[in-house]
């Protein structure tokens, strides 16, 4: 139980880095959709890998209807994962997310194969991904590094590097472009 509780004030910590709109950890709590299904999907996680997957995926679902955030629950989400305006977000079973990961709405951790294996990305620690961003298939985004609002990846992005366009591009990042909480298109 003190896990538990030490992850919740953790998460709300975390939202009060991340958002300078957020408030009391009570009003983040009830109102911050991101941080609801991050919580919901800890749960329909630790019931997937007990084999407990149907109740998971209703977990899952009903998370997505209340949110519009859709996890599936066999993702592997790390600690400090903030989800920013979360309406849109959608996240693969194989995915992989680090630790420290931001993600603005409308983004795709999507598969590109039909075929039971690593089919959706792994994003590395300390990643921001902009809003409507599509990152598809099993590649990796290094650690460190920033999608651009609306860019389609399908190639790895090495550590400390900006990925921006369609197809993104990538490049590496400069002294001075870690600025939080600023969308990597703003340094183009």
């Amino acid at each position: 139980m003190k896990h538990i509780l030490n992850t919740i004030r953790e998460d709300l910590k975390n939202a009060r880095e991340h958002d300078p709109a957020a408030r009391g950890e009570v009003e983040n709590a009830i109102v911050y959709s991101g941080l609801q299904a991050i919580w919901a999907h800890r749960v329909a996680h630790w019931l997937w890998l007990r084999d407990v997957k149907g109740p998971a995926r209703i977990l899952a679902q009903a998370t997505r209807f209340f949110t519009g955030i859709e996890i599936h629950p066999g993702a592997t989400i790390g600690r400090r994962f903030f989800i920013d305006h979360g309406m849109g977000i959608v996240i693969g079973e194989t995915a992989e997310i680090g630790e420290g990961v931001m993600l603005y709405h409308g983004v795709t951790l999507g598969g590109q194969v039909l075929t039971q294996t690593k089919r959706h990305p792994t994003i590395e620690d300390n990643v921001t991904i902009g809003a409507g961003a599509k990152v598809l298939g099993p590649i990796t985004i290094g650690e460190g590094s920033a999608i651009g609002a609306n860019a389609v990846v399908t190639k790895d992005v090495p550590a400390k590097h900006i990925a921006v366009g369609i197809p993104a591009k990538a490049r590496p990042r400069k002294d001075g472009e870690c600025i939080k909480l600023v969308d990597p298109d703003y340094y183009i």
